[in-house]
């Protein structure tokens, strides 16, 4: 008995273990190639080093692509990318699960798990402060393990998966202070660990230095990783849904602590949440992606008091308002193309309302509808200023 019949199998996710293993081979041979031109770029810093479009920006996202090569084909988690952090600013990125938020900050820090993932396109270029900058994607492993938790710095997601169960927490904030200060004495280091575990708000500091993780609350290990991410004051924090799992109360704490941190040590900060409420609060820029595109991006105002693309004007009728009986919460209908086989025209298209006749063309371009707004949506294609297509990247050039 057939389970499948032709028609069925082509429509589907279907793949033959032929198919596969051509995938697969191809998969080996491409990274391998990128493996290679990564450790090539490492010698000559002429390969990495650029400079900055506008030197008020600790980070420029270019036209990042960052892909994952599967047996069943090449997932595009983050395509053509481009943002920027502007110094001292809070920018909020927001999307629902899967939409390449936390892939696009793991690009920033150079953390994708390779050979597997691999920044394939574009620029980020990362401000050292001295007229130079360095373009992150082509850049040696060696000198991004001088910038990690010295100019950039990330809090993760998961305390509990991230700070280390078998060392005590003292450890684990000195660990820092040693690989990036090495000139600092024992003592020194022990004074400065003391100082931020009291900066992020923990009453028992010398108690807590001498615990593990496992000893210490959801709250409490969400702090040691603030000071982890804080102890060497960075120009950039990356905050990944920093309150996952913490009660609301605790949720305030740890965002106004990151604000106040920040502004103590004039550091920006690159906030990844689900929560708008959070994003209304905290951000000053607000970029809105979906299926690994950026499809509107602008100020805090312009995102919350006025979204144009119909997928954010979604994300804002779907949150809930106080004192505002509903009998029902909105939802977006349909679902998320297949990243494998993404459609060449826009990737919202088939679950828009509001489609228009240029819908039926190729993906829109970044349409400027004010000095500080950004959409990718063909209902302002006749009124604002069309700066330009995301570029993808074809790997079968590479």
């Amino acid at each position: 008995m057939k389970l499948f019949s032709k028609k069925d199998r082509k429509e589907s996710s279907y793949i033959s273990a032929k198919a596969s293993r051509k995938i697969s081979k191809f998969n080996r041979q491409l990274t391998k190639k990128l493996e290679k031109a990564r450790n090539d770029a490492g010698k000559d810093p002429a390969l990495y080093t650029t400079k900055m479009h506008d030197e008020n920006n600790v980070v420029e996202f270019d036209n990042v692509c960052s892909y994952f090569f599967t047996d069943i084909g090449t997932v595009k988690a983050v395509d053509g990318v481009s943002f920027n952090v502007p110094k001292c600013s809070t920018v909020g990125v927001v999307g629902e699960s899967g939409c390449g938020k936390s892939v696009t900050s793991l690009s920033l820090m150079q953390l994708l798990q390779r050979p597997t993932g691999q920044t394939v396109g574009g620029e980020i270029r990362f401000n050292m402060g001295d007229g130079t900058a360095l373009n992150i994607v082509n850049t040696p492993t060696a000198k991004m393990q001088e910038l990690r938790g010295k100019r950039m710095s990330m809090i993760f997601q998961e305390p509990m998966t991230s700070l280390n169960p078998v060392f005590k927490i003292g450890q684990q904030v000195n660990e820092v202070l040693e690989l990036h200060h090495p000139e600092m004495t024992p003592d020194e280091i022990k004074a400065r660990t003391l100082e931020m575990l009291e900066m992020v708000g923990i009453a028992n500091k010398e108690g807590v230095y001498e615990m593990y993780p496992h000893e210490l609350s959801g709250g409490m290990r969400q702090r040691v990783m603030i000071a982890i991410a804080l102890a060497c004051t960075p120009e950039l924090i990356i905050a990944d849904e920093p309150t996952t799992a913490l009660d609301v109360t605790i949720q305030a704490q740890i965002l106004d602590l990151l604000l106040e941190l920040k502004d103590k040590i004039n550091s920006s900060i690159m906030l990844i949440t689900h929560d708008l409420g959070v994003i209304a609060n905290m951000a000053d820029y607000v970029v809105v992606m979906y299926a690994g595109r950026v499809i509107e991006k602008g100020t805090a105002e312009d995102i919350f008091h006025n979204p144009c693309h119909p997928y954010t004007i979604g994300l804002m009728r779907s949150k809930p308002v106080v004192g505002k009986k509903v009998e029902e919460l909105y939802n977006i209908p349909g679902s998320v193309p297949n990243p494998v086989n993404m459609p060449n025209y826009c990737y919202f298209k088939d679950r828009c309302e509001m489609q228009c006749e240029h819908c039926k063309g190729k993906y829109p371009p970044e349409i400027k509808i004010s000095d500080t707004h950004v959409v990718s949506c063909y209902r302002y294609f006749e009124q604002g200023e069309v700066l330009g297509y995301p570029k993808t990247t074809n790997v079968e050039e590479l």
